[in-house]
């Protein structure tokens, strides 16, 4: 069975319009005969919604029972009975109530679509996973329903229902998405302009990277190489030089002036060995880049700019930023340079930049060497000056110039030799000096076109010629040869050092770790892979790039740690002088692995230490405080079932309410303990609803004398978005443990006030108080702050306070109370304002 399609109406904020969208869609496909249902659409009594919902077939919901109340959610089953040809499912990311068929709505759609039905859903982008801190941070309010960004993008179609901020804040203003009473607070709160402008960003950006990703998928299918100036994608050539940050700030402006415009720093190292930028100053411009919203990349290549070139077309690229280059005037003679060469062959759809700065003709200084060998091209040009320079210096004295003697053309000749060898090495210089040789002796040394000599004054000549060229090229080369060992070995302590320090300070893990090592020697993927015994299987303990080696065998370079731990690189073959750097790398990816192992063993010892100390604590409380109330009841049942003593009414009255009072005790511990456990275990799950203050408050004092407490909650409070029962504990606990400690005559206050997103309650008492450094260790399980002889607990309240309120996305903090005393501020989110999309009617549903 073909797998369904599903389409997604992608919205900024709640109110924009995609449940309105969604149901038009509905509409439209039903007159074009398709078979379509509705899943599951909340209207929340709206008149609009509701008059859209009208022709559409809907499918009962299931109702579910959950502490107390009864909830709907989607009937998937009766769904997949029905078997329509189109569902629509309403806010994908809702979370369903416990005891539903799935955890998240999305789970309930993938079934669907597994069963071959195509789904229409909404969603807005606050829930998206990867944008909940993004989120958070422009609204203040933290999602809690959220649907994994990748269901989204599988989606077959996304469209975005956009609306301006205006547009939706007058909408809210006309009561299309709240009721009147919640205006007011909506407009001053979630729903303001500057909220909705960043939201609105945020959706537009996250669609623009789906569009630029269908766009990509396109191109690649149908080899497309020109390139589409869609989007502003600015390529930054670095070379790994200190202009680098120069060019990467330049880059983002340039970014900046068009929306939705992308960074790419690129760094092209050659494939003969290790790249030939100090891995420090990369590493600092890789997290600049980074810093400011781009991407890091790098690239073999021996040819820069047609490497540089194919890069910027295969990423789409329209724009190119190079730095002047770092070469003197006299250097421009031996070529054009990067940046001259870019320019001319990047075309008309590609526009080159090049960025003065302050290193432009200070010379690039040594070079780092890649091997103890000369380069290609410098060889070849050696053999160029000493094979062919003699010969145009022959023409030269025999044509052009007049005679200048013997003496002078065998310095010209020398002067060649040493040419060849400081370009070339050994080889090249020693044939300029065969080559000079012959040349002087046929034509220059008398009788000339001969190669006989007839004076013996000039055998000497020649031969001292050819020891000297010799030498001189023997010296030269071994010179060069020096000056590239010492590079290189530069190069290796360089990038030791700095590997060595950032691992020394932990601040390097394993897939970082072995990203440098991808990146210093230009490979395609590297991958730490272990195994157990000789005979065991390899498994890859982590790896970067594409298609990792799963096997030594199957690797390009394969450095052995160990007898059972290896570092596989693939890409290409290295040379024997780069695998000693190479060595070291594996010998620190073993080091960084056992260190991530150690630490999580340590974590999970100190989760085991938790778990005994708490035991132990917990059998504590068990043998004394537990024991205290089961010893008063069991006084005074004893005292009642005496035959001893006959008990007046009172007396019976007296003793029966010490039992209740010891069970009441008895089971505020016992449940306590058990809240104490959910929370340890991580199995509170909270259901989060809009509630009233005013109606959770009251209930949670009900354990505390009725004149031990003033409530002060306005009416005016907006609507706080918790799980009821969860906080009437969390509030009772507080309520309880103030009463507890403040003097007889106080009151304990409990107040509440909002304050931007949030709504605080403030529970204060004019008791003994805690110190500073004691503010946190209340919060702690089984602490009770100075052990005092009036706690009937076992010092969970406070804790299992602390931990509903955290699992509602809310605060519990210590404050002073000015005049002594403590202040005990709990804070929760508002509720989130739930979107009403009812736009203009059509003509067919108000006919």
């Amino acid at each position: 069975m073909a797998r369904g399609k599903l389409r997604i109406y992608l919205g900024a904020a709640p109110g924009v319009g995609k449940t309105y969208a969604m149901l038009s869609e509905a509409h439209r496909r039903i007159e074009r005969g398709t078979d379509c249902v509705v899943a599951f659409v909340e209207h929340h009594h709206r008149p609009r919604t509701e008059v859209m919902l009208h022709g559409l077939e809907e499918i009962s919901r299931k109702e579910i029972e959950y502490r107390g109340s009864t909830f709907t959610e989607m009937d998937v089953d009766a769904v997949l009975r029905r078997a329509p040809a189109v569902a629509l499912v309403d806010e994908l990311a809702h979370t369903n109530i416990p005891g539903s068929r799935n955890t998240k709505r999305w789970q309930d759609v993938e079934e669907l679509l597994a069963a071959g039905i195509d789904v229409v859903s909404t969603v807005n982008i606050q829930h998206l996973e990867s944008l909940g801190d993004v989120v958070e941070s422009i609204t203040g309010v933290r999602q809690r329903e959220t649907v994994p960004d990748e269901v989204v993008r599988r989606a077959d179609q996304i469209e975005l229902v956009d609306m301006s901020p205006q547009a939706l804040r007058r909408r809210m203003a006309h009561g299309n998405i709240y009721k009147p009473d919640k205006v007011d607070a909506a407009l001053s709160n979630y729903f303001r302009p500057g909220n909705l402008t960043a939201l609105r960003e945020l959706a537009l950006l996250w669609v623009a990277d789906r569009v630029d990703a269908y766009l990509t998928e396109y191109r690649s299918a149908h080899h497309v190489s020109t390139i589409w100036g869609s989007r502003e994608r600015i390529v930054v050539g670095l070379t790994g030089g200190p202009e680098g940050s120069t060019l990467i700030r330049r880059a983002a402006r340039l970014a900046e002036k068009g929306a939705g415009g992308e960074v790419l720093a690129v760094y092209i190292s050659r494939s003969d060995g290790l790249t030939a930028a100090s891995p420090k100053e990369l590493a600092v411009q890789r997290t600049l880049v980074e810093d400011l919203g781009g991407t890091f990349h790098q690239v073999v290549g021996d040819d820069i700019p047609v490497a540089l070139l194919d890069f910027s077309r295969g990423v789409n690229a329209t724009q190119i930023v190079l730095g002047v280059s770092r070469r003197r005037s006299w250097q421009y003679a031996f070529g054009p340079g990067v940046g001259a060469t870019v320019a001319r062959d990047s075309g008309p759809d590609l526009d080159v930049h090049l960025i003065t700065h302050d290193e432009a003709g200070k010379g690039r200084g040594l070079p780092v060497a890649r091997g103890a060998r000369l380069g290609r091209a410098r060889v070849m040009w050696g053999w160029l000056v000493g094979v062919l320079g003699p010969v145009v210096l022959t023409w030269l004295l025999t044509s052009a110039i007049p005679s200048v003697g013997l003496a002078n053309d065998m310095l010209l000749f020398l002067t060649l030799t040493v040419a060849a060898a400081l370009a070339g090495g050994l080889l090249p210089a020693l044939a300029s000096a065969v080559v000079g040789s012959l040349l002087l002796n046929w034509y220059f040394t008398p009788p000339v076109h001969t190669l006989t000599i007839s004076d013996p004054k000039n055998i000497v000549a020649i031969a001292i010629f050819v020891g000297v060229a010799v030498s001189v090229a023997s010296v030269v080369d071994l010179a060069a040869r020096r000056t590239h060992q010492a590079a290189r070995l530069r190069a290796e302590s360089e990038i030791l050092s700095f590997l060595a320090g950032n691992v020394l300070r932990g601040e390097t893990g394993l897939e970082e770790l072995l990203e440098r090592v991808r990146e210093t020697f230009g490979m395609e993927s590297a991958a730490l892979l272990e195994r157990a015994g000789e005979t065991d299987p390899w498994t890859c303990a982590g790896s970067v790039g594409p298609r990792p080696c799963q096997d030594p065998d199957d690797a390009d370079v394969d450095v052995p740690v160990g007898d059972h731990m290896s570092l596989a690189l693939s890409g290409r073959v290295l040379l024997a002088a780069d695998r000693r750097v190479l060595a070291a790398f594996a010998a620190q990816a073993a080091v960084v692995l056992d260190r991530q192992r150690l630490r999580q063993e340590a974590d999970q010892a100190k989760e085991l230490a938790e778990g005994n100390r708490i035991r132990t604590a917990l059998l504590a409380a068990v043998s004394h405080d537990l024991r205290t109330p089961l010893a008063g009841i069991k006084a005074a049942v004893t005292s009642l079932r005496s035959d001893d003593v006959e008990w007046s009414e009172e007396d019976q009255a007296d003793l029966l309410e010490a039992i209740e009072e010891g069970a009441d005790r008895l089971d505020n511990l016992v449940g306590n303990l058990l809240d104490m456990s959910r929370l340890q275990t991580g199995t509170v799950t909270p259901i989060i609803r809009e509630t009233d203050l005013d109606e959770v408050v009251p209930m949670a004092l009900g354990a505390v004398p009725e004149d031990s407490v003033e409530l002060d909650i306005p009416e005016t409070l907006p609507m706080v978005h918790v799980d009821r029962g969860l906080l009437e504990r969390a509030v009772a606990n507080v309520v309880e443990n103030a009463v507890k400690y403040s003097p007889p005559q106080e009151k304990v206050l409990v107040s509440a006030s909002a304050i931007a997103d949030r709504v605080e309650i403030r529970v204060v008492d004019q008791g003994p108080g805690v110190p500073d450094d004691a503010k946190d260790r209340i919060f702690e399980p089984f602490q009770r702050y100075g052990d005092s002889p009036r706690g009937n607990g076992v010092g969970l309240g406070l804790a299992v306070a602390r931990g509903f309120a955290e699992a509602m996305g809310g605060t519990l903090s210590a404050e002073d109370t000015p005049g002594g005393g403590l202040t005990m501020v709990l804070s929760v989110p508002t509720a989130p304002q739930r979107a009403q999309e009812a736009p203009d009617l059509p003509a067919a549903a108000t006919s």
